[in-house]
Order: structure tokens, then sequence, then C-alpha cells
């Protein structure tokens, strides 16, 4: 099922090297469920801790396809990101994707003054303007390049503003900015081009939709936060 593989680089999506932590300070957790054809088949959560100049986020992802009885496609997740006075020091991912293991690491290197990427997909350097996908960072709309999660490589994006709307979530009105976000090569195979719509909640800094289309018309919807 390679078509399936595009959902793995975007399970997570939003993490820039300036994570503006002041604007999550007092937030603990933030909770997702992941949808497949209007179906919820699994979910992403993120948790929060501060400690003086270090915010530390931990997301885990765990969901998977069925048809007709059997998993078709899988990911079962862990990462762990960390900034110092705001700027991302640190990244570590373990991904099973169907019971295929894949990694990140990742350490910011002071006299190069750029990421050293050791992934499943890529190995080298990254400058600091790249961000790292997960949902949670709204600054994802300010980058325009992603380093993959899941296995570390660099890919370019396109973001624009559509403009202002009102969703409702979990039975609650939001006036959000809807934005869209794609792939920024047109060489890339199909299998490997990516195009998301996300509405964000500028009065809460929360990312509270994400939706696209690949085998299937996949959500990533809010459940709750504290």
């Amino acid at each position: 099922m390679k078509h399936f593989i595009i959902v793995s680089i975007f399970i997570m999506f939003a993490s820039n090297v300036w994570a503006h932590s002041s604007h999550y300070k007092g937030l603990k957790k933030i909770e997702m469920d992941v949808l497949r054809n209007n179906e919820v088949i699994g979910s992403t959560n993120y948790f929060f801790e501060f400690d003086k100049d270090l915010f530390v986020v931990k997301n885990y992802t765990n969901f998977k396809v069925e048809l007709f009885g059997v998993t078709v496609f899988s990911i079962l997740s862990e990462t762990i990101e960390k900034y110092k006075n705001n700027k991302l020091v640190f990244f570590k991912s373990n991904t099973f994707q169907n019971d295929k293991e894949k990694y990140v690491n990742l350490n910011y290197d002071k006299s190069k003054n750029k990421y050293i990427i050791d992934g499943s997909s890529y190995k080298g350097e990254a400058s600091l303007d790249c961000i790292i996908g997960n949902w949670w960072n709204h600054k994802i709309f300010k980058a325009d390049k992603q380093i993959s999660p899941i296995s570390g490589s660099i890919k370019k994006q396109i973001v624009s503003l559509i403009g202002n709307e009102n969703i409702t979530i979990n039975g609650k009105e939001y006036l959000t900015e809807h934005f869209n976000i794609k792939s920024n090569d047109e060489n890339l195979s199909d299998e490997k081009k990516f195009e998301f719509d996300i509405w964000y909640n500028p009065k809460n800094n929360l990312i509270l939709k994400v939706t696209y289309n690949k085998m299937g018309n996949w959500e990533y919807r809010l459940r709750g936060f504290e």
C-alpha cells in the first residue's frame, strides 16, 4: 500500500525552530482524533512540560487502517522535542510503520548553527528555517521547509491563507483562519506530493482541524485540551 506512505510523513507537522513557548504556557496537553472516511481510527496526543528555560513536547500517535478485517496500514509513533530559550535543540522519534521501524535523531550544532540529522531516510545537515512536522505549533504557517518526523527527510512547502471561517468542533463554534499547505516541488511523484487544509484558532493558538485526501478522506480533529 505505497499510497499510504504519505500519511506517515504528516502524522505530525508544525513545529518551527522558534516554538514561542510562551504561547503555550499553562497548557498541559492537546488530544486529537485521527479519522479516515469519517471513522475514528486512532489518535495523536501532545503533552507539554515547562522547566525554567526548557520547554518539552512529547507526542504519542497510534492508528491503523483495516479493510475487511485486515490491517493494511498502521502507525505507532513516539516523539520528544526540546526547546531551550524558545529554540529547538533536540528532536527524537521512533516509529513503527506497518511494523517497519523508522527513526529521527536531531541535534542543534552550535558551532555550525545548523541541525545535524541522523534519520532513516536522511543523514546530514539542515538549516534552522526548517520545521519538524506535528500538529501543535502554529509556526508552521511561516515556514517553507519541513523535516519529516518519521524519517528526517526535508521537503519544501507553499503556505496560503484561504480566509477566515467559522467551524464547529465538538459542538462549539470557533472563528478560525483557514490555511492551505502543499508541496513546492512539481517533480515529486503523486505518491510523495501533499496538500493539507488547516483550520487554526488564533485566540488560543490551537490547530483545530486538518484535512487531506489520499486513498480516502483523512481528518485530524481536536478532541480536547487542558
